[in-house]
């Protein structure tokens, strides 16, 4: 559940997930981080999916340290995890649609497709799309294009006001 890598629209998305207490992982902004409920407008399927996919990857590797020290903190930090935990739930992360609200550019629709990398059992490359056309891709348009704007002034040096979170 660690984002590892992304592009420039991507970190801009995931601006929170990256830049917050999370530090990048999924499953602590799901379940340690409260913009995770704004983020994500129907959390509790959201958190039903960390919570499979993170069961997936424990019966794939039970010997991964990282992964159960994860699930150790979040089981002792969070009610909600320690509860979908219990139910013993697994997914594979395939395709589909999810909802998600930015807190800049709000609601947004997107498909993803996941694209497990065959060398390396346990990464997977995501794709989200917006339908052309759409509120959507307008939405992440805007994003992209505030981002490259902030990207830019950073660049020559200019003072950027963070964006209240």
């Amino acid at each position: 559940m660690d984002i590892l890598a992304t592009n420039p629209l991507g970190a801009a998305f995931y601006d929170l997930v990256i830049d917050g207490p999370a530090h990048g992982n999924l499953a602590r902004f799901q379940f340690l981080d409260d913009h995770s409920h704004d983020f994500y407008p129907d959390w509790d399927a959201a958190a039903d999916v960390v919570v499979a996919i993170l069961r997936t990857e424990a019966g794939r590797d039970p010997r991964d340290k990282a992964l159960h020290d994860l699930i150790g903190e979040l089981s002792t930090r969070s009610d909600d995890f320690r509860t979908r935990w219990g139910a013993h739930n697994v997914r594979r992360h395939g395709t589909g649609t999810k909802h998600f609200h930015h807190h800049l550019v709000g609601d947004l629709t997107l498909s993803y497709e996941g694209l497990e990398i065959t060398a390396e059992p346990g990464l997977s490359f995501l794709i989200y799309t917006a339908e052309p056309g759409s509120d959507s891709e307008e939405r992440l348009t805007l994003l992209a294009s505030w981002n490259a704007s902030t990207r830019s002034a950073h660049d020559q040096g200019e003072v950027v006001p963070d964006v209240e979170h």
